[in-house]
């Protein structure tokens, strides 16, 4: 996947792999705590994207950031209502399926809310590759891409110890009270939210070479990879065109919103569609970081989107799936 430069590559090669040894009958297992602090350190590298300018960013900008974010999150909710309503997928899969937050930690959290995290994996996966992909597009039409190769990964790089003896810290102690409160995708959360309030106030920089990385984005895509079968690929394959469909949709919604804020806030396009994509915050910092656009800016806004996905999407869930099941009844 590094190979082929694909977004996540990290994540989505394990995942891969483990769906291609699930589908022949494989099965693998690992200790929970272990797991959970590679979840906990995956939290902890979104809280080293979100910028320590984000105050001042949203401050001046707060009203393209209250039409961005609650836009976006609008589309997405519009679209998992949708698919819900023609009954594409199962309970709230879709909805989770189609949430614009980080899309790990909303495939943990869609298991922790009843949905099935296998296709909400499937959805999250397919839609940061595509947003990516058109991310990338825009960038070179716009002529800002950069013309220089990618850096390669240094895997080993020199190492501050005492931030990562921290930094490990937070991930075990942070996974662990999520475990004792019954924190629902805590393992997540718990160090996310905690490493952001404590870079933010100067206790805390969070260390992460890439070879913890790598071992820890491997954990978590095993982790949902293994749990596919041969039914529900089969499943997944049925239903691609019409998932491929909403996603479309959804980002063709999104870039109507990125094309409401050049008009009438006069952003430039690249940083408004990229500021804008639903999803892949990961991808979009690395196009965001090798373009010509408001980087902080940019980061800000997919920064604030994630967080209030994190904690809106479990209650709009299920007022959606509350408000359908009605409508069935009646």
């Amino acid at each position: 996947m590094l190979w082929l430069h694909a977004p996540a590559a990290l994540m989505l090669g394990p995942l891969l792999a483990g769906v291609a040894f699930a589908s022949w009958g494989g099965k693998v297992t690992y200790p929970v705590p272990v797991f959970a602090v590679a979840q906990g350190i995956v939290g902890s590298m979104i809280a080293r994207m979100v910028p320590l300018t984000i105050v001042g960013d949203i401050l001046g900008h707060w009203a393209l950031f209250t039409v961005g974010v609650v836009s976006v999150v609008a589309v997405s909710t519009w679209v998992g209502w949708q698919m819900t309503r023609w009954q594409m997928l199962p309970g709230t899969t879709a909805l989770w399926g189609v949430s614009p937050g980080a899309a790990s930690v909303m495939t943990y959290m869609a298991e922790a809310y009843g949905a099935d995290m296998r296709m909400v994996a499937f959805m999250q996966y397919l839609r940061v590759v595509m947003v990516a992909a058109v991310a990338a597009g825009v960038a070179r039409y716009f002529g800002g891409a950069s013309q220089h190769a990618p850096d390669a990964i240094v895997w080993f790089p020199e190492v501050a110890w005492l931030p990562l003896f921290e930094t490990l810290a937070l991930a075990a102690v942070g996974s662990w009270l999520a475990r004792r409160l019954n924190i629902p995708a805590g393992a997540f959360l718990v160090p996310l939210v905690g490493g952001i309030v404590l870079t933010h106030m100067g206790w805390l920089r969070l260390e992460l070479p890439t070879w913890l990385l790598a071992g820890c984005y491997a954990l978590v895509g095993w982790n949902v990879g293994l749990r596919f079968t041969r039914a529900l690929l089969v499943h997944v394959l049925r239903q691609l065109p019409g998932i491929l469909l909403c996603i479309f949709v959804m980002l063709a919604m999104c870039g109507g919103v990125a094309a409401f804020m050049v008009f009438a806030a006069g952003i430039d396009p690249l940083t408004a569609y990229l500021a804008t994509s639903p999803g892949g915050a990961d991808s979009i910092a690395i196009i965001a970081a090798s373009t010509d656009v408001d980087v902080s800016f940019v980061m800000a806004m997919q920064t604030v989107r994630l967080l209030v996905v994190l904690f809106a999407a479990p209650y709009l869930t299920k007022v959606i799936a509350d408000r359908i099941g009605d409508l069935g009844k009646g």
